[in-house]
């Protein structure tokens, strides 16, 4: 149904008839120091013809660059047929399944998600999704000091080597609930965390772990050891990953378990991420989707919804939604969130995409973005003023430090067509000019030439650049 807004006189006979004079008589009660500000950044409303000329206008900003940037969102190739058959009517329009005798297939699909998922992970359960990874990671913090019955200091170790955006945001979400984030240092020599740093920010109790594999930098954190420590410590471990490595990486169900001590405990306990790389287009930022699993023993404590598999009273197979723990089903005071919602479109997509794809296409995908890295990785090294910042293994992603500033080096690519990478001056100083590069499958061996060609020659004009000034200053001075 069309929204069509109140007319004033509408508004007018309304407020008569409850006896207020203005809308904002209905606020009173609220002291003015409390009320937010007109919102003056907000534009009056539009009608369908400017916003699709606006719509229009945003559309032509979008750039054909080659992309060789990553940092959280990534471009992988999505068959055609993934969104052809997520914008069908029957998934594209269908609302939250509440009522299962109506919403069998949406209820379907949500658990064949869930199952592709725990299947990824090697966890044992799945919910139906949060709003981002970034906003997962958060709920798995929260979710981790509800569980962690042994520990009461609500401390929670977070390496620097998790993704920046990802760090903010969770302390901004439990900040507020007296939860203490305790940032570990990484090693400058292979970009990852090392289990001495992280013992030295552990004195006394701490709640939970988080390890991001692999990390942001793109380096492959030593999860086993670090998960065993965790463990034999009654600490939580938080597992934050991008799911399509899974095909190919150790998945969080597996970590640790190499001492003897610690194989009744293997496994991270929660594992979270964003599910992009999963058959949802860059598309500006979003909308995305958190994908958030957990030990059974923990699923009372997980956030969102879960849909269960069951059989009616003549034996037939149906789905159901279950574990409901939010405020809209239970009483505040026992709700685990207040998400009201889950990604179901993008969850939709991405259960098709595996589907399509099936075990072996994620593996020969992940496989690609990989081979690609190591060429670009070459390529690149070898044109002088371009160096490999971390020795070590690394997935899709790599860090690379220049002689030259970081910021110009990038608009230089981007005039000659390439996304360059992520400028990692202003998240991390300490690594001076130094970008974040991706490759994926879509990259070809053209591509990585094309690129490793347009630095090369960026670099250059820029040398020459620097050589001039510096020789016009010194003419000036004699």
């Amino acid at each position: 149904m069309p929204f069509i807004p109140h007319t004033d006189q509408e508004v007018t006979l309304m407020l008569a008839r409850i006896g207020v004079d203005s809308i904002e008589d209905l606020f009173d009660e609220i002291p003015a120091h409390m009320r937010a500000a007109v919102m003056q950044a907000i534009p009056q409303g539009m009608s369908e013809m400017e916003v699709s000329r606006l719509m229009h206008q945003l559309a032509e900003n979008n750039t054909r660059a080659l992309c060789f940037l990553g940092a959280g969102a990534y471009q992988h190739h999505i068959p055609s047929a993934v969104w052809e058959i997520t914008t069908r009517g029957e998934f594209y329009s269908a609302y939250t399944p509440y009522q299962a005798e109506a919403s069998q297939g949406t209820l379907q699909l949500i658990y064949e998600y869930q199952s592709m998922m725990t299947a990824l992970t090697a966890m044992d359960v799945s919910n139906a999704s949060m709003y981002d990874g970034a906003s997962a990671l958060a709920e798995a913090i929260l979710m981790a000091v509800r569980a962690n019955r042994k520990s009461r200091s609500r401390k929670i170790l977070v390496p620097t080597t998790v993704n920046p955006v990802y760090r903010k945001t969770a302390h901004t979400i439990v900040n507020g609930q007296q939860i203490e984030l305790l940032e570990v240092p990484y090693d400058r020599a292979t970009g990852t965390v090392t289990l001495e740093q992280i013992k030295q920010q552990s004195e006394g109790d701490v709640t939970a772990l988080v390890l991001q594999q692999p990390n942001f930098f793109g380096c492959l954190e030593a999860v086993d050891e670090i998960t065993d420590w965790a463990h034999e410590n009654n600490i939580l471990v938080i597992a934050l990953i991008n799911p399509l490595t899974m095909s190919v990486l150790k998945p969080p169900g597996e970590w640790g378990g190499e001492t003897q001590q610690s194989r009744t405990s293997k496994g991270a306990d929660i594992a979270c991420g964003d599910g992009q790389p999963l058959g949802a287009p860059l598309s500006a930022g979003g909308p995305y989707y958190g994908l958030l699993c957990c030990k059974q023993a923990l699923v009372r404590q997980m956030p969102g919804r879960i849909v269960g598999r069951t059989v009616d009273l003549d034996g037939n197979e149906g789905f159901v939604l279950t574990l409901q723990a939010r405020e809209q089903h239970i009483r505040r005071s026992k709700a685990t969130s207040n998400i009201c919602t889950n990604q179901g479109l993008v969850v939709t997509a991405s259960t098709i995409y595996m589907a399509i794809m099936g075990a072996r296409g994620l593996e020969n995908t992940a496989a690609a973005c990989f081979a690609n890295n190591n060429l670009l990785v070459e390529k690149l090294s070898a044109i002088t003023g371009v160096n490999k910042a971390f020795a070590g293994t690394y997935f899709h992603e790599t860090v690379l430090q220049l002689e030259a500033p970081a910021a110009e080096v990038l608009s230089g690519l981007l005039e000659k067509g390439i996304l360059g990478g992520y400028n990692l001056s202003q998240d991390y100083p300490e690594l001076g000019n130094a970008i974040l590069v991706c490759t994926t499958e879509m990259r070809t061996e053209e591509d990585i030439n094309a690129y490793a060609e347009a630095m090369r020659q960026v670099l250059e004009a820029i040398a020459a650049s620097v050589y001039s000034s510096d020789a016009a200053m010194s003419a000036e001075t004699v």
